[in-house]
């Protein structure tokens, strides 16, 4: 598809991360003559497949993405799955940890699988897993097993290289490690033939004119085994520095985790013949304690936990969003990045195209955003709604929906429609457990009763601009005036934060004229009475 002219042009100055990145991109693709540019991911299956997984994916796309608009030169992304290393530890989140005791080290692979289902093994069922959600999100990948890829000697002929070039390799390694592990340290893991576990022993002898190594087995035993077929795998840095100059990889991107390693990654792709390519990298994903998510505990959001209660889209806006900033990774964060996106999307047709390009919609949808819907009701006002209402499924509050607005429908807004189910299911797991009403002080009964009053003198239909206004109005009373510069009256946010401690058990909300025209005027007085009566204090 051609590129419009007025976007490429855009692109060539935009700030935007994807394209800063894909500037960088198209230099080395011309320095290097290429004629087609490879991107490539890296997933570890040593646990369930994790958000931050896929966040490598969704951002590799956006650069990749952004270096089509920019360049004519083909690509492709490949998503590499190191499913050939060597269990060394049971993951936390597993049926029955015990049963897979007997198959520690050995290929993941190789290992039965915990979950059941038509899987061969470990490695594939969670292989199927992230194939599935990258599916479920419409990614352009190819998908790719060390495996497979050992196995079917893909990997023969540089396994060879590394074998001559073995020397070269252990004077880039050996510097990086501790004395006692330099004195066991070899880049190739050989698969015992005897047991199936992968082996962390010396070499005894190298011979590339062969294709093999000689090593002790687990039982002492002397063993030469022809590195290429599977028979073999590298160690993890190794790995890294030869696939990329066995692929001709243009692009990855990896966690700060690896930045200290990525100089090795790079001269062994040289040494091997390969040119490093270029690097990306991202901060890591916290939990809700700080802490690394890791997909062997299973501390983090799960892929599947997000599409609970939020939808794919603003996933997408999350992973775009600073990557280079550390951000933690837990429910709370879903609200605000559901409606942050709606705003993004919303903005998008009114930008010209500099400012398309910084807008995170042009990224998450690769250039096509869809067309927002208009009247859209916030997902920030929809949690509220459920709040007040109780609501035990999506009816329940499209009841009110359609009452405020009666154009909306689950036909016409789709994307409202599936809103609504995730509000319900977020509040009764993680909104309704925590709520704490407080009950009103005597001056904030009286503000309470003054505002139902000032409501009740509204017609039913009104606007959420006319019932914020008068919620000023009656805010407009110490303690919360404030005094404006102009030297009008303001109002303080202390009164709204007494109204949804009051009114709604939470320490912030929506514009709560906005709440009230969708909750309708009736029963927001009802709920500010039985609030000034303390009927809501827990």
């Amino acid at each position: 598809m051609t590129a419009d002219p007025a976007l490429r042009a855009a692109a060539q100055d935009s700030k935007a991360w994807p394209f800063e990145e894909a500037r960088k991109l198209v230099e080395r693709a011309k320095k290097l003559g290429k004629t087609e540019v490879l991107f490539e991911t890296g997933y570890g299956p040593s646990g369930l497949p994790h958000i931050g997984t896929f966040g490598e994916v969704a951002r590799t796309t956006m650069v990749r993405r952004a270096f089509e608009l920019l360049c004519d030169i083909p690509t492709r992304l490949l998503c590499f799955s190191d499913d050939m290393d060597g269990m060394r530890k049971i993951p936390e989140n597993v049926p029955d940890r015990k049963a897979l005791e007997p198959y520690l080290h050995m290929p993941l692979t190789s290992v039965p699988n915990p979950f059941g289902g038509n899987y061969a093994s470990f490695g594939d069922h969670n292989n199927a897993m992230l194939r599935r959600f990258l599916d479920t999100f419409g990614f352009e990948y190819e998908f790719a097993s060390a495996t497979d890829y050992y196995k079917s000697g893909r990997f023969d002929g540089m396994l060879i290289h590394a074998l001559e070039k073995f020397d070269d390799i252990m004077a880039v390694m050996l510097p990086t490690l501790g004395e006692e592990r330099q004195a066991t340290y070899s880049p190739f893991l050989p698969i015992s033939p005897t047991s199936g576990r992968v082996l962390y022993v010396p070499m005894k002898d190298v011979n590339p004119s062969q294709g093999t190594i000689t090593f002790a087995d687990e039982d002492g035993t002397n063993v030469t085994l022809d590195v290429r077929g599977g028979r073999t795998k590298l160690q993890w840095k190794p790995d890294f520095g030869m696939r990329w100059a066995a692929l001709g990889v243009d692009f990855e991107m990896f966690g700060k985790d690896h930045q200290t390693n990525a100089p090795v990654y790079d001269r062994i792709s040289e040494i091997l013949g390969g040119t490093a390519p270029n690097h990306f990298v991202y901060e890591l994903f916290l939990d809700d304690k700080g802490q690394k998510i890791s997909k062997s505990k299973g501390n983090g959001l799960t892929i599947d936990e997000w599409l609970t209660y939020a939808d794919p889209d603003s996933l997408a806006l999350y992973m775009y969003t600073k990557p280079r900033e550390a951000k933690r990774l837990y429910f709370d964060v879903i609200p605000r990045a559901v409606d942050d996106y709606a705003a993004f999307l919303s903005a998008y047709p009114r930008q010209e195209a500099k400012d398309r390009l910084m807008n995170p919609a042009w990224h998450i949808h690769h250039g096509q955003p869809p067309k927002p819907e208009e009247g859209a009701v916030s997902f920030a006002l929809l949690l509220n709604l459920a709040t007040v209402a109780n609501a035990e499924d999506k009816s329940g509050l499209w009841a009110f929906i359609r009452r405020y607005a009666p154009a909306l429908s689950p036909e016409t807004h789709p994307r409202l429609d599936a809103l609504t189910g995730h509000a319900v299911r977020y509040f009764h797991d993680f909104v309704k457990p925590q709520k704490k009403y407080r009950p009103p002080t005597e001056d904030e009964r009286k503000a309470l009763e003054d505002l139902a009053a000032a409501l009740a003198a509204l017609p039913e239909g009104a606007t959420p601009e006319e019932i914020q206004l008068k919620v000023y109005d009656v805010g407009r009373r110490d303690p919360y005036k404030t005094a404006q510069k102009d030297g009008s009256v303001g109002v303080g946010q202390g009164w709204f934060n007494m109204l949804y401690q009051v009114l709604l058990g939470e320490e912030k909300g929506p514009r709560f004229g906005s709440f009230a025209a969708l909750y309708g005027l009736a029963n927001t007085r009802k709920l500010i009475e039985k609030a000034a009566a303390g009927e809501l204090a827990n």
